[in-house]
Order: C-alpha cells, then structure tokens, then sequence
C-alpha cells in the first residue's frame, strides 16, 4: 500500500505556523520573566498604552495628535534616556493584558494603584494626586451620592471608579436603579449620555472632571460631589519582572521634580490644581 505525501509546500506552511505560534509563546514568557530594559534600550523606543479618549491625561486632537498631561510626562521622562516613546492606543479594560502579552512596556494613563492591580504589575512611585467625584447637571439636583437614589449612575469599564462602586455597594450600589452602573468604553461618550438625560450622573476621575467642565461652554450647569472613596494615586504600571525599567522611570520622574519640568507640566494642564507628591519631597 502506498502511503500518501504531504505536498511541500504544505509542509512548510504548518512549520512556519507551528514556529510562530512557539515563538509568540516564548516571547510573551521571556517579556514576563526578564528584564527587558536592554532590549528597550537597543529598540531606541518604549511602547506606551494608553486610552486615547481619557482627557486630559492622553487624548486625541481634532487632527489626530495625541496629546495630554501624560504624554508630556512620559516623552520627558524619556527624552532623559535618548529614548522615544510610541504611544499605542489599547482596549483600557485589557491594560494589564496588553502588558502581560509584551504589546506595551508601560500603562501611563492616570493609571491608579490599587490592590488588585498591584498584583498584576509594577508599579513606579506617585507622581499625582486624583480622587472619584459625581459629576452631575444642577437641574438634576444631585449634590451628594445618596441624591442617586433610583437615579441612573454611569461608569468607565475597567476603571478603579468602577472598583470602588463594586467595592463600596453601599455608597451606590444600593442605591441606583436596577443595582446596576452603566459601563462606557470612554468618559466621552458617558458625558454626552449625561448631557442627554440617559444617565443623572457619572463617577469619574476628578482631573478628567476638572477639564472637561472647564471647557464646557457654560461650567455653571454641572455640579461635582466629592465621594468617599480613598484618594487615587496615579502611578505607571509595567510587569514584574522590569525592575531596572522602574528604576528609570523613578530616577527620571525625581529629575522632572527637580529641574522645575514636573511643575511646569502640571501647570500647563491643572493650573494650581495639581497634587504631587514628587514636588512636595522637593
């Protein structure tokens, strides 16, 4: 009995496939478990994921540059080294994936330190002060988080806003209808849903708050509430394994404190607003 061959070419379609497969596999194991500053230094380039809609921390202009508060603090930092930074937008609810898979190095993007997420990553010192607040329209008459009783209450998927509601049910949780928050890919989007009715308020980082209301045409028709929820430390987030890479971004961030850039910076963005703790060890 004859035994049938494989055509050639077939052959070496599943070995190309089979080797790519492993080598996907090795490289996301070895950018887990290895100090990657080397291979970062030798690219010339560090990748940065971020949401690209998170005013104004990292957003995107009418012609399409990204900018913020965030990109200014990571391209200086860097500039330190000789090294660029490639900005790449990602799913914010997959941060930490995109981390682990070694698509990003870092996650700069008003990232918060959390217990949960500190045991995902790595995470630098804190270089900003933030807090949740409730933004609401005055006609709504919600100036404190009990005023959302049976109200519709909107939230970021993946944000540490998001944990703190699941965390604390007793702030909303068992107060808004149906248990339940809305969950939005992007505060933009949940900001023209307030606008419209479709939800009576919105849990949101206090820094995007600030700007987006500044920029209103008319500020005076929001109000913002104060939670209760602990004060939120931005930080950048990388994987475990990166300790010299957190060395940098530490030595360069102190850098940024004393050359007087960190302060112009958050000037530029908060005015006098801005809360770090980097400038308070000066």
């Amino acid at each position: 009995m004859k035994t049938k061959r494989f055509p050639a070419l077939i052959i070496l379609v599943l070995a190309l496939v089979i080797l790519s497969g492993c080598s996907g596999i090795s490289f996301n194991k070895r950018a887990n478990t290895v100090d990657n500053w080397s291979h970062i230094k030798q690219r010339g380039y560090v990748i940065v994921g971020v949401d690209d809609t998170f005013v104004p921390m990292d957003f995107q202009q009418k012609n399409g540059r990204l900018t913020g508060y965030d990109v200014d603090l990571a391209n200086a930092v860097f500039k330190l080294y000789g090294l660029k930074v490639s900005f790449q937008t990602i799913d914010w609810s997959m941060n930490t994936t995109e981390l682990r898979n070694g698509t990003i190095d870092l996650i700069w993007n008003g990232f918060s330190k959390t217990p949960a997420r500190k045991k995902k990553v790595r995470f630098s010192k804190t270089y900003l002060y933030s807090s949740q607040v409730l933004v609401a329209l005055r006609r709504n008459k919600i100036f404190k988080p009990a005023d959302m009783k049976q109200q519709t209450l909107g939230v970021q998927s993946g944000s540490s806003g998001y944990n703190d509601v699941m965390n604390y049910p007793r702030v909303f949780i068992n107060r808004i209808k149906g248990h339940d928050p809305i969950l939005y890919d992007s505060f933009t989007n949940a900001f023209i849903d307030l606008n419209a009715g479709r939800i009576q308020g919105l849990l949101i980082d206090s820094t995007y708050a600030n700007y987006y209301i500044s920029h209103e045409k008319k500020p005076e028709l929001f109000s913002e509430v104060d939670s209760p929820f602990p004060k939120e430390e931005f930080a950048v987030g990388m994987r475990k394994s990166d300790t010299t890479l957190c060395r940098k971004v530490n030595a360069g961030l102190e850098e940024l404190a004393r050359n007087g850039t960190l302060d112009r910076i958050n000037h530029k963005w908060f005015g006098n607003k801005a809360q770090s703790p980097l400038l308070k060890a000066k």
